[in-house]
Order: C-alpha cells, then sequence, then structure tokens
C-alpha cells in the first residue's frame, strides 16, 4: 500500500511540474522587432516581458530563453501586480531563476511613499530585499537618508543604511556610520558615534548609538549628551523629548547651567528646559562655579530651578547633605539655597567648620555677597567651638549668633541672648595663663587667621577666672559641648561620594570632517599620465 501511496504522489509532482516550470520561465508580451542571435533573442523597441507577477518593460532587451534571463536596456521599468514596488533604471539584468534584478544608472526603486535613488541596485524579488552600493538616496514624507550602502528589507519595512549616513528633515540633520530605519514609524536606529544638529544650533550627540523618532520628536542617546544656547545635558542613556523640552537620564547624570554656572551630577535625573528645573538623585552632587573657586555639596537628592525670574531660582538638598567653599565646610540634613537674597539655608543637625572653628546651632544661615560668604546666622541653640593652639577648646554658646566673614574667612562673632563663654588664655601661642569662664547678654568675638584675637563681654559680664593650676577638667566644657571634626567634609569625601565622569572634549565628531571629497585618478587618466610621462623622456 505504501508503494502504491508513494508511486501515485510521483506521478501527481510529475503532472504539475511542467505547469510549475513554466510559471517560473520569463514570457516575452510584446516587441515591435525581434531578431535572432547567437544564443539569445533580441526584442527592440515597446519591449514588454513577463514574469510571474511582474510586468518587464524597456526600450529593447536581450533574451536568453534557455538559461531564461534577460538583459535589459533603456528606460527599463519592473511593476508588480501584486506587491506595489516599482523599479526604473536605464539599464538592468534579469535572472527568472533566482527572481533577482541587478539595475544600473539612474535606479529609482518606489515602495508606496519611499523612494530609493541610486546607480546600482540589487533586487531579490523572492527575499524582497534590495541593495544598493556606490551611494544611495531614500526619500519619504518626512526624512531624506543618504549613505554610500544600504539593505532595504521591503517586507519588514527596514532599511539600513552604512558608511557616510545622513538623514535630513526640517528639524535635524544626523550622522553616523550605520542607521537602521523603520519606513512605517519613521524611527532611526544607530550604533556607534551619532551627531544631531538641530535647525536651531543644538548639538546632540551619542558615542554608542541612538534613538531617534523623527515624526515624534524624541531621542534616545547612549553615551550621550544634549548642547543648546543655555545648558548642557549628559547621561550614559539619555532620553530627550523635544516638544516638551524634558529630559531624562540614568547612570553619570550631568545638568549644566550655562547661564548661571551651576553643574549638578547624580545617577538618575529629570530635567524640564523650559523651567530650568531638574530633579537628580543617587549620590547627587552640585557644583556651582565662582570666579574664584568652586562650592560643592552634596546629597542624596537635589531639587533646582534656574528661572529666568530670580524670585524662582532655588536649590534643594535633602537628607546627608555635605557642603565645601574654600575654608567652609558644613553637613546637615537638609539645606535649601534661594538666589533672590543669595541665602544658604540648613536644617536639622547643622554644623559648619572654617578654619580652627565649629559652629552648630538648630539652623544656620548664610549670606552670599559678591559670590563670596558674607555673613552666617546661627538660630537657636548656637554653639561655637575654636581650638587653639595648644589644643584648648574655647567655647561660646548662646540663644542666636552671627557671624561675619572677611576674605572668606570669619573675623567676628556677636552672640546675642544667654550668651556663655570659656576663653583660655595664651601668652603667645604657647603658655596658658588661664581661664575665663563668663555669662554675659551680648558677646563679640574677634579672629584672626582662624584664632580668636579678643572678647569684648559688652552687657553686665559675670564670671571668673582661674588660674592653671586650678582648672579642673569638668570646668573645661560648657553644657553642650560636642567637637565633632571626625565629621568634618573632605574633598576626598565629596570624590568618593561622586567623582564626574570625564569625557573628552575632543572625541570625533562628524560634522568636524571635511565635505570635500578628492576622487582618485580614473584608468584612462593614468595611462593618459604614463603616456605623456613617456613622450617626455622623464
Amino acid at each position: 500500500m505504501f508503494k502504491y501511496t508513494t508511486f501515485l504522489l510521483f506521478l501527481l509532482f510529475m503532472a504539475i511540474l511542467p505547469g510549475l516550470q513554466a510559471q517560473n520561465l520569463l514570457e516575452i508580451q510584446n516587441a515591435e522587432l525581434l531578431q535572432g542571435a547567437n544564443g539569445f533573442e533580441r526584442l527592440l523597441i515597446d519591449v514588454r516581458m513577463k514574469h510571474q507577477n511582474s510586468l518587464i518593460y524597456c526600450d529593447s532587451a536581450h533574451f536568453y530563453r534557455a538559461e531564461n534571463r534577460a538583459i535589459l536596456y533603456g528606460s527599463v521599468r519592473i511593476t508588480d501586480t501584486v506587491d506595489p514596488i516599482t523599479t526604473t533604471s536605464r539599464y538592468a539584468e534579469y535572472d527568472g531563476n533566482t527572481k533577482t534584478a541587478k539595475l544600473r544608472n539612474n535606479v529609482v526603486f518606489k515602495n508606496q511613499t519611499t523612494t530609493l535613488y541610486t546607480d546600482f541596485l540589487d533586487y531579490n524579488r523572492a527575499t524582497g530585499v534590495a541593495n544598493y552600493f556606490n551611494k544611495g538616496k531614500v526619500v519619504d514624507s518626512t526624512n531624506v537618508l543618504t549613505s554610500e550602502n544600504g539593505n532595504y528589507e521591503t517586507t519588514l519595512e527596514k532599511i539600513t543604511f552604512t558608511d557616510q549616513v545622513i538623514l535630513i528633515n526640517p528639524d535635524y540633520t544626523l550622522k553616523t556610520d550605520f542607521l537602521i530605519y523603520r519606513t512605517i514609524p519613521k524611527t532611526a536606529e544607530t550604533i556607534g558615534v551619532t551627531n544631531i544638529v538641530s535647525k536651531e544650533g543644538h548639538l546632540l550627540n551619542a558615542q554608542k548609538g541612538s534613538f531617534y523618532d523623527t515624526e515624534n520628536k524624541i531621542f534616545r542617546f547612549y553615551d550621550g549628551d544634549v548642547e543648546t544656547e543655555t545648558s548642557l545635558v549628559y547621561a550614559e542613556t539619555l532620553y530627550y523629548e523635544e516638544n516638551n523640552k524634558y529630559y531624562e537620564g540614568k547612570v553619570n547624570v550631568s545638568l549644566y547651567n550655562k547661564e548661571r554656572e551651576i553643574e549638578i551630577f547624580g545617577e538618575e535625573g529629570k530635567y524640564w528646559e523650559d523651567r530650568k528645573y531638574s530633579i537628580v538623585y543617587g549620590n547627587a552632587l552640585v557644583k556651582k562655579y565662582m570666579e574664584t573657586d568652586t562650592m560643592f555639596v552634596a546629597a542624596d537628592t537635589l531639587i533646582s530651578e534656574e528661572s529666568a525670574d530670580s524670585a524662582q531660582r532655588f536649590l534643594y538638598a535633602f537628607h546627608n547633605v555635605r557642603l565645601i567653599k574654600s575654608e567652609l565646610h558644613g553637613k546637615s540634613d537638609s539645606l535649601v539655597y534661594i538666589n533672590l537674597d543669595s541665602t544658604i539655608h540648613l536644617f536639622k543637625d547643622p554644623v559648619i567648620w572654617e578654619n580652627k572653628s565649629q559652629i552648630t546651632a538648630d539652623s544656620i544661615s548664610f549670606l552670599i555677597a559678591n559670590e563670596e560668604i558674607d555673613k552666617v546666622f546661627l538660630n537657636q541653640n548656637a554653639f561655637t567651638v575654636n581650638r587653639d593652639t595648644i589644643g584648648n577648646f574655647n567655647q561660646m554658646k548662646g540663644r542666636k549668633m552671627t557671624g561675619y566673614f572677611k576674605d572668606q574667612k570669619i573675623s567676628r562673632l556677636h552672640i546675642q541672648g544667654n550668651g556663655e563663654s570659656i576663653y583660655f588664655d595664651l601668652v603667645g601661642d604657647t603658655l596658658l595663663r588661664g581661664m575665663n569662664k563668663m555669662l554675659c547678654a551680648n558677646i563679640m568675638m574677634f579672629f584672626e587667621e582662624g584664632n580668636i584675637k579678643k572678647i569684648n563681654w559688652l552687657v553686665k559680664p559675670e564670671g571668673n577666672f582661674k588660674p592653671p593650676h586650678m582648672i579642673e577638667e569638668k570646668d573645661k566644657q560648657l553644657e553642650g559641648f560636642n567637637w565633632r571634626e571626625s565629621e568634618k567634609p573632605t574633598m576626598e569625601a565629596i570624590n568618593e561620594w561622586r567623582t564626574p565622569k570625564k569625557r573628552d572634549k575632543n572625541r570625533f565628531n562628524f560634522f568636524n570632517e571635511p565635505d570635500a571629497v578628492i576622487p582618485p585618478p580614473t584608468d584612462e587618466e593614468i595611462q593618459k599620465l604614463l603616456e605623456e610621462k613617456l613622450k617626455s623622456g622623464n
């Protein structure tokens, strides 16, 4: 029974084989003149041929019937009765066995709203893949793309461009060496260095590839940055919506405001360009660049708004805040910087260190003038400690204090309300004369090079002086004394917290490459030069 069934199938296959072969053969449908030749038929004037679903038109053709192929000359046009693909060229070679067409000179490959122009195109009808080389251009309703080589997968509506790729639309010009373009959503994906310039002159760059939705103007850059007249945004993964002027970055994020000269770093961040509003978190760091130095603020989370309206400019830092500016070091749980009155406010267990002094209070505020700290205000439970040259701790406490700075160093400190002080009187810098312990409502302390030089007790001072042999350990500290120098933030600690990623300012950019191309001499030009050289005898 099995042999009988196999035999029937063989007979059926043999019966339909001629039909299948006939369907795969090139057919002549029209030609005004047909001439026989050695191994081929020559078709002249108004030639039309057919192969499966394709109709082939040209001015003349050489038809190799035995090989099932044709060479087409002049006004070549191939249309498909099923697929919406039409090709035209001045010359083509068509192979009916492999269903491939090699088109040359003024090739136009049209697939609905997408049109490809080149001089060298190989199109495989069986796979729906068209390859061009030696330059080509693709045009649709939104974009114009050019490259040295291209691979068009029509069934996937996907074109892969390689070497000297340029994408141009009314808003942007993009350059790269590898780009995948999806013709239906009109999206572009690149690999490697990608550079984009907007019509406004904004610079968009990626070192490790990008994604670009050309219709909705949405970008994703890998190791990328976006630079405008007022800002520079970077992240290892950077998402950008042009219509909303919105950025979102992950890993090594940095936001630089050129006008305010402030840069924010973190692990992740969001930025609204119109408002100049940003949220950065994950080992966040702020650098405020000034003429003489830089102010550093580190925290878990940073919120900044650098609006054109000075009343709307602020910086919030939350949790584990550390501050360094010149000789001033500070820490607290949270910080607020208000641009309108140039003040920095530290909240929840704030501590600041300046030279040899430590200052604490329930809250601390700085006033900035001419980019330098001008005054510091200590509110409630203010406590100042100053270590002298032989290790004693001079101390002052009160309800509130005001510190005055000169040349970035504290010059005097005014204690107001419930003032108490301990001051170790030295002869020179090495010999202890005794200890003053005083109560006074208002006290003024003067500093020089970080050391206390003079103290004025202004209103009804009460106290006593003890010589060194009468000073006991319990007398050396005011209530609430706590020397916290081990908590003082350092630049080493700031750098461990967040070291901004260094980026090569001289990295490769396609827009910096010269557009001029010097073509190599042709074989004819080389031959002519050789002949001229031989004639001259040189």
